[in-house]
């Protein structure tokens, strides 16, 4: 990995696999690293494996619930109080939701956890992100192609959203034909909507914003994704997936590979750029997404 010594790095859902790997190997190459997560006990770990090993960058905690509009407020001002520039940030939260579940901000889960506090992250970090020119790595999943959980042979099927939809955040995800796997992708793909709008304003001051699918990593997340029927054999799925390492390359190469220097609002599959739905190339949509986003972080 290039060297990254005297950059400061952001990394949300850090406590996970793979958000754990991310920030050792972002402070094995000499970032000093703001890891982000609900709890500080797995990143005390990591921070005691990276100083055994010698790694020349730093890990600073800052523990908050992004779920939240006042956590995401809480997180965003920490690391802005701290750091007046940031040239990585990796938003790595996520969730996947066996029901539907409402915050107490009145969004469905699934738009909170796997949208705006992506959203959130990057926006709030505005100027931090425009002084340290940096890039953005928006971890989605490849549901954003093709929502269905189980892909039998068939045309794929992406994600509904539409600008009526998003006009207010709330009525993203209703209770009304409510599924899980498709609320997630759903929530993903507004991500990957806001953050093709939001590259185009970061973009004067160098700033990339790009969006990568790891694959399919043995994670927690990914565990709660199993089909009912298959939870028997959850470890034979499991044994099929890629490590935490392996999916942490993916979102690492877009965070640091110099080959990448200005490349923006692309999609990402592992180490390869790949052409999305029709749907998130709608400029108009993705201006939509971005501004109920942002009326949702000023007005709640």
């Amino acid at each position: 990995m290039t060297a990254l010594d005297g950059t400061t790095a952001v990394v949300t859902g850090a406590s996970g696999g793979m958000g754990r790997v991310i920030v050792a190997e972002l402070a094995r190459a000499g970032a000093l690293v703001v890891a982000v997560a609900r709890r500080s006990e797995r990143i005390d770990a990591v921070r005691a494996e990276a100083a055994r090993a010698g790694a020349p960058g730093t890990i600073e905690v800052v523990t908050g619930d992004l779920a939240s509009l006042a956590g995401l407020h809480r997180v965003a001002e920490a690391v802005s109080a701290r750091h007046a520039e940031v040239h990585v940030l990796v938003n790595n939260a996520g969730a996947h939701y066996a029901d539907r579940r409402v915050t107490v901000d009145g969004l469905e889960a699934h738009v909170a956890v796997d949208h705006l506090a992506a959203f959130g992250m990057t926006r709030l970090l505005d100027a931090p992100l425009r002084r340290g020119s940096a890039r953005v790595v928006d971890v989605v999943s490849d549901s954003v192609r093709d929502a269905r959980q189980v892909r039998f042979p068939g045309p794929a099927r992406p994600p509904r959203v539409t600008a009526q939809d998003v006009a207010d955040l709330r009525r993203v995800n209703p209770a009304d034909g409510f599924v899980p796997f498709e609320a997630y992708a759903r929530a993903k793909l507004l991500t990957v909507l806001a953050g093709r709008a939001a590259a185009r304003r970061l973009g004067t001051d160098g700033v990339t914003v790009n969006a990568v699918h790891p694959g399919l990593v043995a994670t927690e997340l990914v565990d709660g994704m199993v089909p009912a029927g298959l939870r028997p054999f959850r470890w034979l799925v499991r044994a099929a997936l890629l490590t935490p390492a392996e999916g942490a390359a993916a979102a690492l190469r877009l965070a640091t590979d110099p080959l990448l220097d200005g490349a923006t609002g692309q999609y990402h599959v592992r180490d390869r750029e790949t052409p999305l739905p029709a749907v998130a190339d709608d400029v108009d949509l993705q201006e939509a997404v971005y501004r109920a986003g942002d009326t949702f972080l000023r007005d709640g």
